[in-house]
């Protein structure tokens, strides 16, 4: 993970991101028609050892053209060349987990033989985050003349952009559409239906190819150790790439107003203010490509056409009426349990929207996500010309049907840049502590769109891993809503990222030394859960420096070294 005081990722760089987005949209769109031409056993499983997968690498088009762009200090392609990995026989199936931060990621792979299920360890080191499979594929680039010019590594993220490679395949994948890059997921699930194939691109933002202008042909291969592990054919696809200069035409995709309707966790709206520091701008792998571009692009999230791998999905529409009759909360009713992540992506800056220009604050991201077994339901009904809604919890049993409610506290509405929506008022809260714990020297309580940007853990009982309200430009609501519903589903979380305006500490005339920001769920205990003891998270911190010159120390929290 890159640290907080790189280069700011500039809306030049956002731009281009956008770009390479559609060019990715628009090759994978071919994958479908290629593979299943060309995929073995088209129209019939394979067959082989039950439950275990037969996989092949193809690439959905024997050529591509990559737009190489120039700007901000950077410049190149994104090797996106349309490779994809076919499965047949059995879904490809991996349980990812870590039992702490204190315990390394393990990676069991999930074999499926009708009713019948039995796991495999992959090799211990093997999968060290959730992103993917490291090092999965191998590229050499070569030009005109046949000289190699470039050769690169990339992972496999199974949740990746997928198609069917047969008509007779599943309709629908049940699996998560993105593999996991918060620092501090504790589970994740990846997987590839029987009779789809994954794209296997990774294509890492933040280091293009410096390729120029012209032909090259690039051969793709997977790893040896991933061939002997997985028992995969080593095939070599052969792709000619043209690379040409950008045209500025983004693809043929525009782009759309950065207002705080696209881009609420993990954007910010035009005209947002870049401190030296670059503590604004988003840390490279700290979320999702796609979420970072979330609010850019008209093409991102599911649907036709929509094959990257993001997904934004509809909001809840919120019941048509206030509950009526006595509030209660049945005893043995399923319900939420929410847990806060330690703080990361931290570092100093001078001042955001709804900050003082010339002061130091310390700007952090934070976490708070629902361990189930019950999502987290929150209504918001307004009175006629009333500022605040009331907000109801809602509780049902375990066939869906609703079984009680509770009073739980209000919604506002948030009018700064970069929110424009409505927040629960109850949801968490933020504090910066001093070293011994015993004293708050900062408070920044915080009011909270709920909405699941984040996969913490999908390996909790009952996990969605297709939540909706995902897209944070319908999930709270406008300024004229008469109610808004809001939900944390389980084994996700919100994430409010360091860039968003109130998501830091004013620190100007704080002494140097050794502090705690305290992420705290649930603070007034309004919302019921099945524990409130485990809803503090603590991540220490060391403030340097002087008056406009602050420096901050973040120390790996166990085994997380992600600042």
């Amino acid at each position: 993970m890159a640290l907080a005081d790189e280069e700011p990722m500039t809306s030049q760089h956002q731009r281009k991101r956008v770009k390479h987005s559609a060019l990715a949209a628009s090759a994978a769109l071919a994958v479908v028609a290629a593979v299943a031409a060309t995929a073995p056993g088209a129209g019939a499983a394979q067959s082989g050892t039950p439950g275990t997968p037969k996989l092949k690498l193809i690439a959905a088009s024997s050529a591509v053209t990559l737009d190489r762009w120039e700007g901000e200090g950077e410049r190149g392609v994104f090797l996106d060349l349309g490779t994809y990995v076919t499965v047949d026989g059995a879904p490809l199936e991996f349980k990812v987990k870590r039992k702490s931060y204190k315990d390394p990621v393990v990676a069991q792979q999930v074999l499926r033989d009708g009713t019948k299920t039995t796991t495999r360890a992959l090799p211990a080191g093997l999968v060290k985050d959730f992103s993917g499979l490291p090092g999965f594929l191998e590229v050499s680039v070569k030009n005109a003349a046949g000289q190699e010019v470039a050769k690169t590594k990339g992972s496999f993220c199974p949740n990746n952009a997928s198609g069917r490679i047969r008509p007779d395949a599943p309709a629908r994948s049940h699996y998560p559409e993105s593999c996991p890059t918060n620092p501090f997921t504790l589970g994740s699930v990846w997987g590839v239906e029987k009779g789809w194939a994954s794209n296997s691109s990774t294509v890492d933002y933040d280091k293009p190819l410096d390729l120029p202008v012209g032909q090259y042909t690039a051969k793709v291969r997977v790893a040896k150790k991933y061939r002997d592990l997985f028992g995969i054919p080593d095939d070599r696809p052969t792709i000619k790439v043209t690379v040409r200069e950008e045209t500025g035409g983004g693809g043929g995709m525009g782009l759309t107003a950065r207002s705080g309707h696209g881009a609420h966790h993990a954007g910010g709206p035009a005209g947002d203010h870049y401190g030296p520091r670059g503590a604004d701008a988003p840390t490279p792998g700290a979320l999702s490509h796609a979420l970072e571009d979330r609010g850019l692009a008209h093409h991102l999230g599911d649907g036709r056409g929509h094959t990257d791998g993001s997904r934004i999905a509809p909001a809840l529409k919120a019941a048509d009426k206030r509950p009526t009759g006595r509030a209660g909360v049945p005893a043995n009713v399923p319900k939420p349990d929410l847990r806060s992540l330690p703080a990361w992506d931290i570092a100093i800056t001078d001042g955001e929207d709804g900050d003082v220009p010339g002061k130091d604050y310390l700007a952090f991201s934070a976490n708070v996500w629902n361990a189930g077994p019950a999502p987290l339901v929150v209504d918001g009904f307004r009175s006629p010309g009333k500022d605040l809604m009331d907000a109801y919890q809602y509780f049902y049993d375990a066939s869906g049907k609703q079984v009680g409610y509770t009073p739980t506290g209000t919604m506002e509405w948030d009018p700064r840049i970069g929110h424009e929506h409505w927040h629960f008022t109850d949801f968490a809260s933020y504090r910066l502590l001093s070293e011994d714990q015993t004293k708050e020297v900062r408070s920044g309580k915080e009011a909270f769109c709920l909405a699941n940007t984040d996969a913490v853990d999908y390996t909790v009982k009952n996990a969605n891993w297709h939540p909706y309200n995902t897209d944070l430009s319908t999930a709270c609501g406008e300024q004229n809503s008469i109610s808004v519903r809001e939900v944390l589903d389980v084994g996700s979380g919100d994430t409010y990222t360091q860039y968003r305006p109130g998501q830091s500490f004013d620190i100007t005339d704080l002494p140097n030394g050794t502090y705690y920001i305290q992420v705290i769920a649930n603070p007034a205990k309004r919302l019921q859960e099945t524990n409130t003891k485990n809803n503090v998270a603590l991540r220490k911190v060391v403030l340097g420096g002087e008056p406009g010159k602050r420096t901050v120390k973040v120390p790996p929290h166990d085994l997380i070294d992600a600042r």
